[in-house]
């Protein structure tokens, strides 16, 4: 696709405020955004202050419900979650600081991850002739975002779907390092330049950098192969921020679907870091404020010194789905004949502090009601209840029927053909540590729920060798726990920050986990059928096209032969197992293939 060059415009509220974006090569002109602070000591000096908000990561969430357990949105540290509750926040700095003195802006990973946005992408799709708007264009064009970046997960349903709500936003969405795969030109705005009026009648340029994850190569390569490609961000930082100074920009605020502590999940596959936005910051001169997003942490505020410039570069991290909103403060002051950046600095709002907004509430009542009526539908029913409450340290049921559903899927595939005769194993996580399947009727949010992500199912030859060592790498999760002593389940996961989505088990074989020794060490007594697993033996392994192209970083896998692909979601082929089995039934899959041991001796 060639260089966006339109020029947009926000929603009834953004026009009602007289602003107006330019998205590409073209800055526009713009009012608002200025108010004048006291003179200095001395010869007056003129002062102009205004204020970025940021979000990141909103996966879909428009209000403060779980589409997966159909009630009010609630974790342990009591957050809140979606746009209803940002709109409040956002509304309330507007208040304080007059409109025409903010700008809102987003870091990307915004059409996926609720049963809301699923149902807009795949159930009602916007592609469809006089199909819906998306229920989070509607939103964010009504609360006035003034640009987002691209995230990974924005092609997850696949460029059409992309493209289409690209077309339904009021705003921009930036991606300089989303490439035309032909003629590398960027997809998407690279950028938008507001030209904003203070009451001096000097105007203050703010630009706006978007970046998006090179991972996307990889995580979404059947979508996005031969159609786009992904540079790293600092190169791409590189080339357009100094273009956007000699434009004019007084102001450059880079919003980055990166995280900011400069590590890869992915491996070798591209020659890129995961997350970037440090980096960025370290080796970019030009660059006032990073917004962050992709990481799913919260900060507040961090400082990184650009290397050239020996300026500070302020990050922020909002957390995930709305909760936290980032507020960037620019202090700025006339000298030598244009708008410098005296000082920034940055800090989050708490949406559990504020109420929905029934605007937005309101606008999209009928969908998140149709959405709703979707998740509830009967599928099934359970003869047991099972959860995944213990599932990162013990081998349960409710995995088991995740790897059952993946192996009988796989086996079906692959019937009748070369590599039928193999023995199929399967990966599964525990995505969540509340999901469950009542004892009784199970709908679509009970299944749904084992697997909130778009992941879809592939087939891959590996060895023995591989899969011990691939075990091995999964079990880095667990932080090493002498024996003899009392176990602490708090403490006992995510060492060295692995998320639970990249711990896996393996179904088909049996193994132990001794948590007493040292990361690389721990897998003993590791047997197939009953007999020690042959090094040199070839297996097929289920597993999702997120661990198959390199996510998570695990061994062997990436490079694996790829002997089938499905591109039907894992969860929407356990919604299907569901309603074809009529019964879920644990005593037909479920056994203890794995557990925890120190020193032999099982931990549980």
């Amino acid at each position: 696709m060639p260089l966006n060059r339109r020029t947009f415009l926000g929603s009834s509220a953004a026009a009602g405020a007289g602003v107006a974006l330019a998205a590409g090569v073209t800055p526009a002109e713009a009012t608002g955004l200025g108010h004048g602070q006291g003179p200095g000591h001395g010869r007056p000096r003129k002062r102009y202050s205004f204020t970025v908000m940021g979000t990141t990561d909103l996966h879909g969430n428009v209000f403060n419900w779980d589409y997966f357990t159909d009630k009010e949105f609630d974790d342990a540290a009591h957050n809140d979650v979606g746009l209803a509750k940002v709109s409040t926040l956002v509304d309330k700095i507007r208040k304080e600081k007059g409109r025409q003195n903010t700008l809102l802006i987003d870091a990307g990973d915004t059409i996926q991850g609720t049963q809301l946005s699923y149902y807009y992408a795949k159930i009602d799709p916007i592609t469809a002739k006089r199909g819906p708007v998306h229920p989070m264009a509607q939103a964010m064009n009504a609360i006035g975002y003034d640009a987002a970046a691209l995230g990974n997960h924005e092609f997850n349903y696949g460029i059409p779907v992309l493209r289409k709500f690209e077309e339904q936003c009021h705003f921009p969405l930036l991606g300089a390092n989303a490439l035309d795969a032909k003629t590398l030109k960027p997809a998407f705005a690279p950028y938008v330049i507001k030209k904003v009026r203070t009451p001096f009648g000097r105007d203050v340029k703010v630009a706006v950098l978007g970046l998006t994850n090179p991972g996307i190569a990889i995580w979404d390569k059947a979508n996005v192969q031969g159609k786009m490609t992904f540079p790293g961000l600092e190169e791409q930082a590189a080339k357009w921020v100094p273009k956007l100074r000699s434009m004019g920009a007084d102001v450059v605020i880079i919003s980055a679907h990166s995280g900011s502590d400069g590590s890869s999940s992915y491996g070798d596959q591209l020659p890129h870091v995961e997350n970037a936005a440090s980096l960025v910051a370290e080796q970019v001169p030009g660059i006032d404020a990073i917004l962050v997003g992709h990481a799913h942490v919260e900060i507040p505020e961090r400082r990184v010194v650009n290397k050239k410039t020996g300026k500070d570069v302020v990050l922020s991290e909002p957390l995930k789905w709305g909760q936290r909103l980032t507020l960037f403060d620019f202090d700025l002051v006339w000298e030598r004949g244009r708008w410098t950046v005296e000082k920034v600095a940055s800090k989050v709002l708490n949406s559990n502090t504020v109420a929905e907004d029934k605007k937005i509430t309101k606008l999209l009542g009928d969908e998140h009601r149709k959405v709703v009526a979707y998740v509830n539908q009967v599928i099934g029913t359970s003869t047991v209840a099972m959860s995944t409450v213990e599932a990162p340290w013990k081998d349960e049921p409710i995995i088991d029927l995740i790897n059952h559903v993946q192996t009988e899927t796989v086996k079906a595939a692959l019937a009748g053909g070369e590599w039928a005769a193999l023995p199929v194993l399967s990966q599964a996580s525990c995505f969540s540590r509340t999901a469950g399947i009542p004892a009784g009727a199970v709908t679509i949010k009970d299944a749904a729920g084992l697997y909130p992500f778009e992941n879809t199912l592939e087939a891959r030859l590996v060895t023995g060798a591989q899969l011990k060592a691939y075990l091995e790498f999964s079990a880095r999760y667990y932080v090493q726990t002498p024996a003899g002593g009392a176990v602490d389940t708090a403490k006992l996961t995510n060492a060295d920050n692995t998320p639970d989505y990249n711990y896996d088990v393996v179904s088909g074989l049996t193994y132990e986990i001794d948590i007493a020794k040292p990361a690389g060490s721990r897998i003993a007594d590791l047997r197939f059928e009953g007999a020690a697993l042959d090094p040199a033996a070839k297996f097929v392994l289920a597993v999702n096209n997120y661990r198959a192209s390199g996510g998570g970083n695990f061994p062997g896998i990436a490079a694996a032969q790829q002997l089938w692909a499905n591109s039907d979601e894992i969860r929407n082929t356990i919604i299907g197992w569901v309603r074809s089995a009529g019964t879920v039934d644990p005593s037909t899959f479920a056994s203890v293939d794995w557990k925890l041991t120190r020193d032999g001796t099982p931990v549980f």
